[in-house]
């Protein structure tokens, strides 16, 4: 059964990267291999189905996307206009500041992707060369998925640690929040340095894929419902996994290999390895190395994903300045977690 396990992490690790059509139903292929790994590590249940669809959490989150995402779409225009304007009163690095810190707040009460979506708008209409607005959305993107985990409706991640380890609302904020607000402040005072203009790059704005309706924010929502169901049946097909290797890993060592948080959505690794069985230690750690390290790559986290597709950001453009401020991070936070 162990090594059936192995073999389906390992799919999922590997096909989204080479299969394309697996690439762009990710949420889809993730539903279906939850289905199989519960049935290969013998967990299927009525029980099972019923305690996933009635997790409140699941629709907290579907609903929180939809309803940001209706009022994104109907009140984009407006949001163009007044940065425009507030770009032109204001000092640039002091908005751009401004914005990366306050998006990386509030995206744990709109969701990582309704404050992506936000940053890409924003990036946009700024008077930036490309190389600088791709440092900025970087920074940003850490941001976000920095302060999206401190909630449940925040992303994908958040809630299933929450769901996993049958906790409250606040249990996040209370870990890890003022880790997180400095890490924030950090990304905030990266993006400022970043906003300088450069007459001699091409400039982003234009380059944006045509904006959203309504029919795209339906379908938005209900594949975020279908992935954090599959994050669920994944939880619950590799809790032998969890229970015999991971549960038994140093926290130290948990930090580390969660590096690969880099190529495979975090909220995926979270499902295959939170246990109850878990100290509070343990699951700092493994949270702080899950999140950090997936800002460093393009499939790390779903703000990466929306903003480079939007604004066509290449892979080694965004492994540039990501993996730096990953490796630094990762650096400054093990000190913080195991040596101070």
């Amino acid at each position: 059964m162990l090594i059936a396990l192995a073999v389906i992490l390992i799919l999922i690790f590997v096909l989204p990267f080479m299969v394309k059509v697996i690439e762009h139903n990710l949420e889809y292929f993730l539903f279906a291999m939850g289905i199989v790994s519960v049935v290969v590590s013998k967990q299927v249940s009525t029980d099972l189905f019923l305690r996933v669809f009635k997790n409140p959490l699941m629709y907290y989150i579907t609903l929180a996307v939809l309803i940001a995402g209706l009022i994104f779409t109907l009140f984009r225009e407006k949001l163009k206009a007044g940065i425009e304007k507030l770009v032109n009163r204001i000092s640039l690095r002091f908005f751009v500041f401004i914005i990366v810190v306050f998006l990386g707040l509030i995206s744990s009460v709109i969701t990582a992707i309704i404050a992506s979506l936000i940053l890409v708008e924003i990036v946009s209409c700024l008077p930036l060369a490309r190389k600088a607005k791709i440092n900025i959305i970087v920074a940003a993107c850490f941001s976000i998925g920095l302060g999206a985990v401190l909630t449940p409706i925040g992303e994908p991640l958040s809630t299933i640690v929450v769901s996993k380890l049958n906790t409250d609302f606040f249990y996040l904020i209370r870990l890890i929040g003022i880790d997180v607000i400095l890490a924030i402040l950090a990304m905030g005072l990266i993006g400022m340095f970043f906003a300088r203009k450069n007459n001699n790059d091409v400039d982003l704005t234009g380059e944006i894929e045509d904006s959203e309706n309504v029919r795209d924010v339906l379908i938005r929502a209900f594949k975020v419902f279908v992935f954090v169901v599959a994050l669920e049946l994944l939880g619950t097909g590799f809790k032998p996994i969890v229970d015999v290797y991971i549960v038994k890993m140093k926290s130290e060592l948990l930090y580390w290999v969660n590096t690969i948080s880099a190529i495979v959505d975090n909220a995926t690794l979270a499902a295959a390895e939170f246990s109850p069985l878990m100290t509070q230690e343990q699951v700092r750690a493994i949270l702080m190395g899950l999140i950090i390290s997936g800002g460093m790559l393009i499939p790390g986290n779903i703000p990466n994903i929306i903003c480079a597709g939007k604004l066509k950001i290449k892979s080694t453009e965004w492994a540039q300045i990501g993996v730096p401020i990953g490796i630094t991070l990762l650096l400054v936070y093990f000190a913080v977690l195991f040596i101070i």
